[in-house]
């Protein structure tokens, strides 16, 4: 698309990986991401607290470029605490207590893989093998959950995984719970590798569901079949 000299300095002022950028070009330029945007300035000068930092809003993107995605897991909400969340879905920072749907999906790998439980809630290593940690909203008012949904965040990453959808084959969508699968009812099974399983909180759980779903084997399997490298699950110490 040609682009006029304003949307031009528009698209330079988005901090975001360049393959991503063009994919999502259209979207950036949209009514849309300018109520996006308007939205967080209005918090910001409200002096609340965002998470994750500015700087790291897009890191699940800027990790994994379009043309590196091997695997989606798709998350909801950042977490809404101190020093959690970086960016990537379920991924906290090192230091931070790893949270119970992580320690969840820790124990379902371990059962799977034979993988031992990470020290850490870091999952930067697996983003940075092709791993996208999208969550549907990327951006949450300090203690306050859910607080940043139906503000454009939702339309935005809808348009992440159309591009994937169209763009892209051969890729496994790891969808934990209704709406994460709600959220990937656009994507072509014909093309894609779909699995699901319930969300890894305790509450969901430990109903039964989550634990014995094999992603990360099943995962693994698929790569292995269309001659993709497989992910290797486990964290550094």
């Amino acid at each position: 698309m040609s682009l006029t000299e304003q949307e031009q300095i528009k698209l330079s002022q988005v901090r975001l990986d360049q393959s991503w950028k063009a994919a999502l070009t259209e979207f950036l330029l949209s009514e849309k991401m300018d109520h996006l945007r308007e939205f967080l300035r209005q918090e910001i000068s409200e002096n609340k607290t965002i998470y994750p930092p500015s700087t790291m809003i897009f890191n699940a993107l800027d990790s994994t470029p379009l043309n590196q995605v091997k695997a989606v897991i798709i998350g909801q909400d950042p977490y809404h605490g101190p020093d959690q969340a970086h960016g990537l879905s379920f991924s906290v920072q090192r230091g931070v207590a790893v949270p119970p749907s992580l320690r969840n999906i820790f124990h379902e790998l371990q059962s799977d893989l034979a993988i031992p439980i990470a020290k850490h809630g870091n999952l930067s290593k697996w983003a940075e093998q092709g791993v996208l940690l999208l969550n549907s909203v990327l951006t949450v008012e300090a203690g306050q959950p859910t607080s940043h949904q139906k503000q454009g965040w939702e339309d935005f990453t809808d348009t992440v995984i159309d591009v994937l959808n169209q763009q892209r084959e051969n890729i496994v969508f790891i969808l934990w719970g209704a709406y994460a699968q709600r959220k990937g009812q656009r994507i072509d099974q014909s093309k894609h590798l779909i699995l699901k399983a319930v969300h890894p909180s305790p509450l969901a759980a430990n109903r039964g569901g989550f634990f014995g779903c094999k992603a990360f084997s099943k995962t693994n399997h698929y790569l292995k079949q269309n001659g993709i490298e497989p992910i290797d699950w486990q964290l550094d110490a």
